[in-house]
């Protein structure tokens, strides 16, 4: 299953679509170049399927490739964050 991840700045989210249609989320607020993940949500139809993980990753991704940091506010993004230490070096505060 291919996960396309987006952000949205506009809603301050990231949004996840599984073959266009909408499965799942992470709202994020943002200071400058610090991005705090607040809540991630999938579409129950998407749970236990691996889409939290990978748009969790490819938020991190993002917040990588754009010279930013992140505060995993979000317990679920905390945990991929613990399992994935080599995205460490983005996490502030």
């Amino acid at each position: 299953m291919a996960v396309e991840v987006r952000d949205h700045p506009a809603a301050l989210q990231y949004e996840a679509f599984v073959d266009g249609e909408p499965a799942g989320l992470i709202r994020y607020t943002r200071d400058g170049d610090v991005v705090t993940m607040v809540h991630t949500e999938v579409e129950p139809k998407f749970e236990s399927q691996g889409v939290g993980s990978e748009l969790v990753k490819q938020a991190l991704e993002h917040v990588r490739a754009h010279g930013e940091h992140v505060v995993p506010l979000c317990p679920f993004v905390a945990a991929y964050i613990r399992r994935h230490p080599d995205y460490d070096e983005l996490v502030v505060g």
